[in-house]
């Protein structure tokens, strides 16, 4: 049986009441690629933040890390810690998205069962359909929903491969990075520019036999951070070392990025990361808006798989086929 379609009345009083089954539905929304419900999306958007110009902020965290690193397990950890901390947690896990059947790994819910089950948790796996614009419209608005339904830390965790770290970074106000210890070349193991945007780093599985290879690794990307321009003035990136399946760690790590946050906040910098942030989404939407409209343009849904088939078969170079479009589009 079908469910009842909801009003942009009921969306936004069931979002801001705190109403899950609401909040997931409105998730939803902004998430589906449909005209309608885009238009609908962004209306609801709005009336949630008018509804919440005076509202506390809510901080933003992103957490990456190599693949085996333990990212859900450390979201756990986290989460379980701040929920004693008496915060409640959103977690938006941006979920890869196979390129050959379209569908999403959407396992989070089953890997971090524990904090699922807490009432001042919510879990969201969002497929980012292979796109980092897909990451960024629909991560950008589901933040803004979670927030308006009264979630004060939102938790991004990224798939940890590619280039959507980049773009996590620039819509959270805390930028985490996971790491492993006794996996080989320490430095050599993460891309250099993803720990350039690390507020902090943390050795992840500092239990057992591994604790003194943990602190090895430690000492080493303390060091080479040294050499590195933080993200933040009056900020060093620390390098801590936690267990997230021990639980140790968890409270230090969170202390650092509380203290963060006051640095920025007396600096003037929160509000003024913040203000940025807005105007790159702008842009960034205005960008992703203009290539949808290039796409569907009539005077160009002809033309264009010619134009890719020139490309790809090497007749015709990439330069020039995107010269062609755009002389097509300002033709018209």
């Amino acid at each position: 049986m079908a469910r009842a379609a909801l009003t942009l009345d009921d969306y936004a009083s069931g979002v801001l009441s705190g109403d899950r089954a609401t909040l997931g539905r409105a998730l939803t929304l902004v998430e589906s690629d449909l005209p309608a419900h885009q238009e609908q999306a962004q209306e609801l958007l709005l009336r949630l933040a008018q509804a919440r110009r005076d509202a506390p902020l809510a901080f933003r965290v992103g957490i990456t890390g190599v693949p085996g690193v333990g990212k859900s397990t450390f979201i756990e950890a986290l989460g379980m810690h701040l929920l004693k901390e008496e915060h409640r947690v959103a977690v938006l896990a941006v979920d890869p998205t196979s390129t050959l059947s379209g569908g999403s790994i959407l396992g989070d819910k089953t890997r971090m069962e524990r904090l699922a089950q807490e009432e001042g948790a919510f879990i969201r796996p969002s497929p980012s359909r292979g796109s980092l614009g897909g990451v960024t419209r629909k991560t950008r608005e589901s933040i803004l929903i979670c927030e308006a339904a009264g979630f004060d830390v939102v938790l991004v965790e990224t798939v940890g491969v590619g280039q959507s770290e980049t773009v996590v970074a620039e819509m959270v106000d805390f930028f985490l990075v996971l790491l492993l210890a006794g996996a080989g070349d320490e430095l050599q193991g993460i891309k250099r520019g993803i720990v350039e945007l690390a507020d902090l780093l943390a050795i992840n599985k500092a239990d057992g036999d591994n604790r003194t290879a943990a602190e090895r690794a430690r000492q080493d990307y303390a060091a080479a951070l040294h050499y590195l321009r933080p993200t933040t003035t009056d900020w060093q990136p620390p390098v801590l070392t936690c267990s997230a399946t021990e639980g140790t760690g968890i409270a230090a790590i969170w202390a650092a990025v509380e203290e963060h946050r006051e640095i920025l906040e007396e600096s003037g910098e929160f509000a003024a990361r913040r203000r940025r942030q807005q105007l790159g989404w702008m842009w960034s939407m205005v960008e992703d808006q203009l290539l949808q409209r290039v796409r569907r343009h009539p005077a160009l849904v002809e033309a264009l798989p010619e134009i890719e088939r020139q490309v790809e078969a090497g007749t015709l170079p990439a330069t020039l086929a995107a010269r062609r479009i755009l002389a097509r589009l300002t033709a018209l």
